[in-house]
């Protein structure tokens, strides 16, 4: 069995399913939530070797987990008794901003260039915030790119963020300065990518 932070066929073939089921689901508008993400979390990590079990859908700050701390380099997630309430305000202000672009962009709409780079921006926004909480024990990165995709399918942009294994092009510096609450580094690394994206499979 292969360890959880392992890249893996298994983790890949996880995370393929999940990536499949929101591209089948992306023109019913489900709402992004917090409990969405945990089945992602718990979906990836089927079949996979874990020493703590416990941290496999759960969030910081739950029963088993009240005081498990996250640090990334020299930086800390948001302390776990804080991440409820850091999670609650995500997933508010993320629906908010869904609820506007769906009432903007319907369903097979062809994105203006405007329309695309705000698409872009939410999913920088969604990606780096859920880095900065870093609210899982472990598997916080996959979940965050699977953000970013799900709102990309969601208005017909194609899941530019690779999965696995972990983007480059500096997406690892990106990712610091999220854990420091600066987000806009996110849209740089995200722009590019898409732009590669196109370029190679467009």
């Amino acid at each position: 069995m292969p360890n959880w932070d392992e890249d893996s066929p298994t983790l890949r073939h996880n995370l393929t399913l999940i990536l499949q089921q929101i591209a089948d689901e992306s023109d019913s508008r489900k709402p992004p939530t917090l409990e969405l993400a945990r089945n992602w979390q718990r979906t990836f990590m089927q079949g996979l070797m874990s020493q703590y079990p416990k941290y496999v859908g759960s969030f910081r700050g739950e029963q088993g987990l009240e005081i498990t701390q996250v640090q990334i380099g020299p930086y800390w997630g948001v302390p776990a008794a804080g991440v409820a309430r850091e999670l609650q305000e995500f997933e508010q202000k993320l629906q908010v901003a869904v609820s506007s672009f769906d009432r903007v962009l319907p369903a097979g709409k062809e994105l203006s260039r405007e329309e695309l780079n705000a698409v872009v921006d939410l999913c920088a926004w969604a990606h780096a915030e859920w880095i900065r909480i870093h609210p899982f024990a472990n598997g916080n990165g996959r979940t965050a790119r699977l953000w970013a995709n799900f709102l990309a399918m969601r208005y017909g942009v194609p899941p530019f963020v690779r999965l696995r294994p972990r983007p480059d092009e500096g997406y690892e510096a990106a990712g610091i300065k999220a854990m420091r609450g600066q987000w806009e580094p996110t849209v740089r690394v995200f722009r590019r990518f898409l732009n590669r994206f196109l370029e190679d499979f467009g």
